[in-house]
Protein backbone atom coordinates (compact mmCIF):
# COMPACT_ATOMS: atom_id res chain seq x y z
CA UNK A 1 0.00 0.00 0.00
CA UNK A 2 1.56 3.24 -0.94
CA UNK A 3 1.25 6.13 1.31
CA UNK A 4 0.68 10.24 -0.23
CA UNK A 5 1.56 12.79 1.89
CA UNK A 6 -0.49 15.44 2.51
CA UNK A 7 1.04 19.18 1.77
CA UNK A 8 0.27 21.13 5.12
CA UNK A 9 1.19 24.98 5.27
CA UNK A 10 2.71 26.71 8.17
CA UNK A 11 0.33 27.69 10.57
CA UNK A 12 1.33 31.78 10.63
CA UNK A 13 -0.03 31.60 6.95
CA UNK A 14 -3.15 30.86 7.91
CA UNK A 15 -5.75 33.96 7.39
CA UNK A 16 -8.22 34.97 10.22
CA UNK A 17 -11.41 33.81 9.84
CA UNK A 18 -13.24 37.31 8.68
CA UNK A 19 -11.19 38.92 6.09
CA UNK A 20 -11.68 42.83 6.29
CA UNK A 21 -9.24 42.93 3.70
CA UNK A 22 -11.58 43.62 0.84
CA UNK A 23 -9.29 41.99 -1.56
CA UNK A 24 -9.59 38.52 -0.42
CA UNK A 25 -13.13 38.96 -0.82
CA UNK A 26 -14.08 36.86 -4.35
CA UNK A 27 -17.09 36.20 -6.59
CA UNK A 28 -18.30 32.67 -6.67
CA UNK A 29 -16.97 30.73 -9.95
CA UNK A 30 -19.58 30.56 -12.93
CA UNK A 31 -22.00 27.50 -12.84
CA UNK A 32 -22.93 25.44 -10.39
CA UNK A 33 -21.52 24.10 -7.89
CA UNK A 34 -21.68 19.99 -7.26
CA UNK A 35 -22.05 20.43 -3.45
CA UNK A 36 -23.82 23.44 -1.18
CA UNK A 37 -24.04 23.05 2.57
CA UNK A 38 -24.24 24.94 5.69
CA UNK A 39 -22.22 23.81 8.81
CA UNK A 40 -24.19 23.37 12.17
CA UNK A 41 -23.09 23.48 15.76
CA UNK A 42 -22.65 20.00 15.53
CA UNK A 43 -19.83 20.18 13.24
CA UNK A 44 -17.54 22.34 15.28
CA UNK A 45 -14.25 21.71 17.08
CA UNK A 46 -13.73 23.26 20.70
CA UNK A 47 -13.38 26.59 19.46
CA UNK A 48 -16.34 26.63 17.59
CA UNK A 49 -14.86 26.41 14.33
CA UNK A 50 -15.91 23.55 12.02
CA UNK A 51 -13.88 20.63 12.07
CA UNK A 52 -11.18 20.25 9.36
CA UNK A 53 -12.22 16.74 9.47
CA UNK A 54 -15.93 17.67 8.57
CA UNK A 55 -14.87 19.86 5.65
CA UNK A 56 -12.32 17.30 4.28
CA UNK A 57 -15.47 14.72 4.29
CA UNK A 58 -17.53 17.08 2.51
CA UNK A 59 -14.69 17.61 -0.28
CA UNK A 60 -14.16 13.80 -0.61
CA UNK A 61 -17.79 13.75 -1.31
CA UNK A 62 -18.06 16.79 -3.85
CA UNK A 63 -14.74 15.34 -5.53
CA UNK A 64 -16.27 11.80 -6.05
CA UNK A 65 -19.21 13.77 -7.82
CA UNK A 66 -17.24 14.23 -11.14
CA UNK A 67 -15.42 10.99 -10.78
CA UNK A 68 -18.27 8.99 -10.56
CA UNK A 69 -19.94 10.20 -13.84
CA UNK A 70 -16.70 10.37 -15.29
CA UNK A 71 -16.04 6.82 -14.46
CA UNK A 72 -19.12 5.84 -15.06
CA UNK A 73 -19.85 3.63 -12.12
CA UNK A 74 -17.92 3.39 -8.42
CA UNK A 75 -14.81 5.18 -7.32
CA UNK A 76 -12.69 4.89 -4.60
CA UNK A 77 -10.74 7.88 -3.18
CA UNK A 78 -6.99 6.82 -3.24
CA UNK A 79 -4.79 9.75 -2.30
CA UNK A 80 -5.48 13.37 -1.14
CA UNK A 81 -2.73 14.75 -3.14
CA UNK A 82 -2.99 18.50 -1.50
CA UNK A 83 -4.92 19.91 0.89
CA UNK A 84 -4.91 23.87 2.08
CA UNK A 85 -7.43 25.47 4.55
CA UNK A 86 -7.55 29.12 4.17
CA UNK A 87 -9.77 30.75 6.52
CA UNK A 88 -11.93 28.54 8.84
CA UNK A 89 -15.28 27.84 8.11
CA UNK A 90 -17.84 29.11 10.82
CA UNK A 91 -21.47 28.28 11.38
CA UNK A 92 -23.98 29.49 9.70
CA UNK A 93 -21.69 29.56 6.58
CA UNK A 94 -23.17 28.91 2.95
CA UNK A 95 -20.45 26.39 1.75
CA UNK A 96 -20.06 25.80 -1.89
CA UNK A 97 -17.90 23.20 -3.37
CA UNK A 98 -16.97 23.63 -6.96
CA UNK A 99 -15.19 19.86 -8.43
CA UNK A 100 -13.12 19.66 -11.75
CA UNK A 101 -11.68 16.76 -13.48
CA UNK A 102 -7.40 17.99 -13.68
CA UNK A 103 -6.53 14.37 -14.77
CA UNK A 104 -7.81 10.76 -16.23
CA UNK A 105 -5.15 8.25 -15.93
CA UNK A 106 -5.86 4.46 -17.07
CA UNK A 107 -7.89 3.64 -13.83
CA UNK A 108 -7.47 7.22 -12.13
CA UNK A 109 -9.22 10.27 -12.13
CA UNK A 110 -7.54 13.41 -10.58
CA UNK A 111 -10.47 16.11 -8.95
CA UNK A 112 -9.63 19.44 -8.40
CA UNK A 113 -12.01 20.95 -5.44
CA UNK A 114 -12.43 24.23 -4.46
CA UNK A 115 -14.39 25.70 -1.48
CA UNK A 116 -16.01 29.02 -0.76
CA UNK A 117 -18.03 30.43 2.20
CA UNK A 118 -20.78 32.96 1.55
CA UNK A 119 -20.70 34.65 4.81
CA UNK A 120 -23.93 36.63 6.75
CA UNK A 121 -24.78 39.90 5.70
CA UNK A 122 -21.97 42.54 6.89
CA UNK A 123 -22.36 45.92 7.73
CA UNK A 124 -24.33 47.78 4.71
CA UNK A 125 -25.75 45.26 3.85
CA UNK A 126 -22.49 43.21 2.06
CA UNK A 127 -22.46 39.62 2.14
CA UNK A 128 -18.35 38.25 1.60
CA UNK A 129 -17.47 35.27 -0.10
CA UNK A 130 -14.28 33.97 0.17
CA UNK A 131 -12.21 30.95 -1.05
CA UNK A 132 -11.40 28.97 1.73
CA UNK A 133 -10.51 25.39 0.73
CA UNK A 134 -8.38 24.07 -1.94
CA UNK A 135 -7.89 20.00 -2.46
CA UNK A 136 -6.48 17.76 -5.46
CA UNK A 137 -7.50 14.31 -4.79
CA UNK A 138 -7.46 11.10 -6.61
CA UNK A 139 -10.26 8.14 -7.30
CA UNK A 140 -9.69 4.77 -8.86
CA UNK A 141 -12.84 3.51 -10.75
CA UNK A 142 -13.43 0.53 -9.22
CA UNK A 143 -15.58 -2.95 -10.54
CA UNK A 144 -18.17 -4.58 -8.70
CA UNK A 145 -15.42 -6.53 -6.99
CA UNK A 146 -14.02 -3.20 -5.67
CA UNK A 147 -10.47 -3.94 -7.89
CA UNK A 148 -9.14 -1.15 -10.21
CA UNK A 149 -11.54 -1.23 -13.84
CA UNK A 150 -10.27 1.27 -17.12
CA UNK A 151 -12.08 4.05 -17.24
CA UNK A 152 -13.30 4.02 -20.25
CA UNK A 153 -13.33 7.02 -23.23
Amino acid sequence: MRVFPINFIQADTIMPDIPDDPSLHVALPEGQPVLRTVPMPADTNYAGDIFGGWIMSQVDMAGSIPAIRRARGRVATVAVNSFVFKHPVLVGDLVSFYADIVKIGRTSITVDVTVYAQRGVREGGEEVCIKVTEAVLTYVAIDSDRRPRVVEE
